[in-house]
């Protein structure tokens, strides 16, 4: 065996004397790779037209020739877990070595910010960073890249060991998964982190598949190469309005000279009117981002004094709000949170008063987007609405049309499947961790279609059956008093009706939430949930993986008794009270109210005095159902579900 090798890499050396750019590996290849045990690898590239490339890793060798175009590809076969090995590839006198590469276990790692969110930014961030020193777990990040058409290679990228100055600004998520799987299999662990915050799943899809999905056959058409092209012409056009109705700032000090916007002083009469809330994409400035500034006056009756809370709702992405040019608050980089700021006695007054926000959007819809009758300014005898005309104005200092290429990653369909994942493919791998589903959750309904819809497009681009998990949304928002229709909720249950595709798992995240921050810290637990799905599904380990799953249920007079699978050793009340909560129970009135909850065996029983005659029951249906308790003695968390199939808030909603 070794004189085969020795063979192999001599006559590889003896046809590479020289160097040249004519060979090239897309950027997925590199120093440092994991590459795919068990499986035949894929390694693909360009050469000269019709030259021959030889490919070499250890004792295998696969040889082929680059067509018309200079395209090629090979397939090595399988390889067990080890290394480290030379890839050798060759083709004329051009050669390509790539050193330290490792055989093992690849997964790819996807979807919105929470998927983004950096080590550096979880719980216990130093303490954790100091101990990412793992030499067989590597890293590659896929650069951020939106794109009409799909592309087959990467901008940028490289893999690297994993260290703490690598890890800590690596997905927080895709970390803590990785390195369950790295302790739990002793095998080299490769991790491909590719996600964007704040993007819907649409955007993640191929052209050919999502056309297949209901909704998006129209949507679409949209992105035949003449319709992109008119609509960019359109844009353009749009954006040179823009800059002509409000000129460049050309002085050195423009950015502090723009900063004098937020006294009360200032002249808006050049300004336009916008009706809020709503993104501005609404009202005139499709795929514009970049900085808008806002302003309205408002009139405070006689006699008030005291302080007073200003809320604004939700603003995408960052905004600084000031009141009679005193900044009363400010928050940066969380699209989907609530803004409320608490106002000082003084600074507001009798007569006029002027609130200016300045909002920042880096990527997607851009604007004060929230509720209707959500904004407002409140205080002792004080209650103003804000909802209505406001004056705008756009900052020409910072302005972009989606990042300066045209588009935001959300404006259509497929634009980030052909710039982040197209070229990925068809590296080998195990399967994708996924966590995303944020910016859907208004169209939950449609969810049900469109997520596994996105499953099977990526086993159709691999060609084969990729393991995939998922992270079931969090709890967040206020918590409610009564029972309610959710939205979230409806996108939690799209996602846990998605377990009907073969191999896929859901990570139960619905006590680790945040009512104020829809990026909870905690995401140790959440890439342990993740692990768990993979080492019994995947890897064959017998372990629970799973906190509690609905299965079905019997009404036996006024109690509905709830079966269910996954309750490993036991069911349990989690906390300190010792009974179940965030039950509730409905009649044929469709009345929810809230159950009385028992264990009993591997079922839970639910009644209520106010419901004689149930006919459904639903456990944490809330966007936070922050009192939700029901576990498996395992201390893994039941997923919130319902028996009943009634309309709900996103039903018809596209």
């Amino acid at each position: 065996m070794r004189n085969l090798v020795l063979f192999v890499w001599a006559a590889l050396c003896l046809t590479s004397a020289g160097w040249s750019q004519e060979l090239r590996l897309p950027r997925i290849f590199s120093d440092h790779q994991v590459l795919q045990r068990e499986q035949p690898i894929p390694v693909w590239g360009w050469a000269k037209p019709n030259q021959k490339v030889t490919v070499a890793l250890q004792t295998k060798v696969a040889v082929t020739k680059a067509d018309a175009q200079g395209h090629w590809s090979v397939s090595l076969p399988a390889m067990e877990a080890g290394g480290p090995y030379s890839l050798m590839v060759v083709s004329n006198k051009d050669k390509i070595e790539l050193k330290d590469v490792l055989i093992g276990e690849v997964w790819l790692c996807s979807g919105q910010s929470n998927m983004e969110w950096p080590l550096s930014k979880a719980n216990d961030a130093a303490a954790e960073i100091s101990q990412a020193n793992y030499p067989n777990m590597r890293l590659f990040t896929v650069e951020r890249r939106v794109s009409l058409t799909p592309l087959d290679d990467l901008e940028s990228g490289s893999w690297e060991a994993c260290t703490p100055q690598t890890a800590a600004d690596f997905s927080a998520v895709g970390y803590f998964f990785g390195r369950k799987l790295y302790n739990d299999l002793n095998v080299p662990i490769g991790l491909i982190h590719s996600s964007w915050g704040g993007t819907i799943a649409e955007t993640w899809m191929s052209l050919e598949n999502v056309s297949n999905v209901p909704d998006f056959e129209e949507t679409a058409q949209r992105l035949s190469p003449e319709v992109i092209e008119q609509e960019m012409k359109v844009q353009q056009a749009s954006l040179a309005d823009l800059t002509s109705l409000f000129p460049a700032l050309s002085n050195p000090a423009a950015v502090e000279k723009e900063l004098l916007w937020k006294s009360p002083d200032t002249d808006i009469s050049s300004w336009k009117t916008a009706t809020l809330p709503a993104a501005w994409e609404t009202f005139g400035w499709p795929e514009v981002d970049g900085v808008f500034w806002f302003s309205k006056t408002v009139t405070v009756p006689a006699g008030f004094s005291g302080d007073a809370t200003l809320y604004l709702g939700q603003i995408d992405d960052s905004d600084q709000t000031w009141v009679n040019g005193e900044l009363v608050g400010e928050t940066w980089n969380k699209y989907d949170a609530p803004r409320v700021y608490s106002l000082k006695p003084g600074v507001l007054k009798a007569g006029k008063n002027v609130i200016v926000v300045r909002v920042t959007d880096t990527g997607g819809g851009g604007g004060i987007y929230g509720q209707t009758g959500v904004m407002r300014l409140e205080g002792k005898g004080l209650n103003i609405s804000l909802d209505g005309e406001w004056q705008y104005r756009p900052s020409p200092t910072d302005l972009t049309k989606g990042g300066g290429n045209g588009m935001s990653p959300n404006s259509r369909p497929t634009l980030l499947y052909n710039g982040m994942i197209k070229a990925l493919v068809p590296y080998a791998m195990r399967g994708a961790i996924w966590y995303q589903g944020e910016s859907n959750a208004g169209r939950a309904y449609q969810y049900r279609a469109l997520f596994p819809a996105l499953i099977q497009d990526w086993r159709s681009q691999w060609g084969t059956e990729l393991n995939f998990y998922f992270v079931q949304l969090a709890n967040y928002m206020d918590a409610n008093d009564q029972p309610i229709e959710s939205g979230w909720a409806e996108l939690r249950e799209a996602q846990a009706m998605t377990l009907s595709l073969p191999k896929t798992g859901m990570a139960v995240t619905i006590d680790i939430g945040e009512a104020g921050d829809i990026h909870p810290r905690n995401k140790q637990d959440v890439g342990l949930r993740l692990a768990l799905n993979a080492l019994h599904t995947t890897y064959g380990k017998e372990i629970v993986f799973s906190g509690p799953t609905y299965q079905s249920m019997e009404v036996k007079g006024n109690e509905i008794w709830l079966s269910f699978t996954n309750t490993g050793t036991g069911l349990v009340a989690h906390d300190r009270y010792g009974y179940l909560k965030s039950f509730a129970i409905a009649g044929n009135d469709k009345e929810w109210h809230w159950a009385q909850a028992r264990i009993v065996g591997d079922k839970v029983v639910v009644s209520s005095p106010e419901v004689l005659h149930p006919v459904a029951a639903r456990y944490g249906w809330a966007n936070n159902p922050e009192d939700a308790n029901f576990y498996n003695k395992q201390g893994l968390p039941a997923s919130p579900f319902r028996t009943d199939t009634w309309p709900g808030l996103t039903k018809g909603v596209k």
